[in-house]
């Protein structure tokens, strides 16, 4: 490691790192050019987003950051090259990647962390309105909530799964630190505190503990709620750092949601198959045959324990062909071209009454 006698020394010598850094990404971005010239050439179409490839790049981007030695965290490189990549990627096939709005949504900045800052974010008003972006153009992938640690399922991204002609492409875990927003001064000012209903369930004790009896009320979502109360001057909102900036509201309180791992699992929905990585999940839903039979359920899933598969995950919603009848919707580990996991989905579907693979993808890098 360089030695340095004197500060002018060292700044020369980030000076000179960083040009050479920018002529390295100059190249990269080059390269990139070429590379959609030669897709296109070869009669490819669309975007250039490969969900597979970019999951390669930031694991091998962490792998090389510890060979080094750091100092940077494995979390911190991988987002640098994240941003890297949207940049190049941008050049290849600007994305347009639809979320739930406005602006400031946590959504919005799940998008960011898969995508970069380079994508063409697209903000709609619900999550039904992101399957309908992607399903019918206007966006080439949708980010939506699917499950909170604390608080659980999102049954509307589950339900939407279930019909959609989409596939999962990636996932995108997201640790979420609530902040109460306002424009008053003090916290015995606050005399409502909107919020989405998952947010306020995310913060309960905290409110009851500092704001008992103050009516809660349930928004769309937390930038909406941080919106209202910055056009509307009362009251205050759960939300992000990031809409506090983006709506010019004063955090009368930071990291207020009860669990402080307080994390929520995105997943991106588009018209990929991705490759396998090895590190992949796959995710399917699936019904047992109907008639009450004892050990149904046990039936249809002894495929995944005869294999030796993980099933990380499973949930039930009702499925809306009749009455007491239910979708169960799985996570297991491995890829759908897997041959252990394909041949226990064969055997699966084959006792199963509905049966379908939502899509097999990388699994969340950081």
């Amino acid at each position: 490691m360089a030695s340095f006698s004197s500060l002018p020394e060292a700044r020369a010598e980030i000076d000179a790192i960083d040009a050479e850094l920018q002529r390295l990404i100059a190249r990269r971005a080059r390269v990139a050019e070429e590379v959609r010239e030669i897709k296109v050439a070869s009669g490819a179409t669309g975007d250039h987003y490969r969900p597979a490839r970019e999951a390669e790049v930031l694991k091998k981007a962490m792998e090389h950051n510890r060979a080094l030695g750091g100092p940077l965290p494995d979390e911190v490189m991988a987002k640098l090259m994240r941003e890297i990549m949207s940049a190049c990627l941008a050049l290849e096939s600007p994305l347009a990647v639809a979320y739930l709005g406005p602006e400031g949504t946590y959504t919005q900045a799940a998008v960011y962390k898969q995508f970069g800052l380079q994508v063409a974010a697209r903000a709609v008003a619900t999550i039904d309105d992101i399957f309908r972006d992607v399903e019918a153009g206007s966006a080439s992938y949708g980010v939506v909530p699917i499950e909170n640690s604390t608080e659980g399922v999102v049954n509307s991204t589950l339900d939407l799964l279930a019909t959609t002609p989409l596939s999962i492409c990636g996932e995108v875990w997201l640790p979420i630190h609530h902040q109460l927003l306002s424009l008053h001064e003090q916290l015995a000012d606050v005399k409502v505190v909107y919020a989405h209903p998952q947010s306020l369930a995310q913060c309960r004790r905290w409110l009851d503990s500092k704001l008992p009896g103050v009516p809660r009320e349930s928004m769309a979502s937390n930038a909406a709620a941080a919106k209202q109360v910055a056009e509307t001057g009362q009251g205050a909102a759960i939300a992000s750092a990031a809409a506090g900036e983006r709506y010019k509201l004063h955090a009368l309180a930071a990291n207020i949601e009860d669990d402080p791992n307080n994390t929520t699992r995105f997943l991106v929905i588009g018209r990929q198959q991705p490759e396998v990585t090895g590190a992949d999940r796959t995710s399917l839903v699936c019904a047992a045959p109907s008639g009450g039979e004892a050990g149904a359920l046990f039936r249809l899933l002894e495929p995944f324990a005869k294999a030796g598969i993980n099933l990380s995950k499973i949930e039930s919603r009702p499925s809306r062909r009749g009455i007491w009848d239910y979708n169960f919707f799985l996570d297991v580990e491995g890829h759908r071209a897997e041959p252990l996991v394909a041949t226990a989905l064969d055997e699966v579907q084959k006792r199963a009454a509905f049966f379908r693979v939502l899509g097999s993808y990388p699994r969340a890098v950081v």
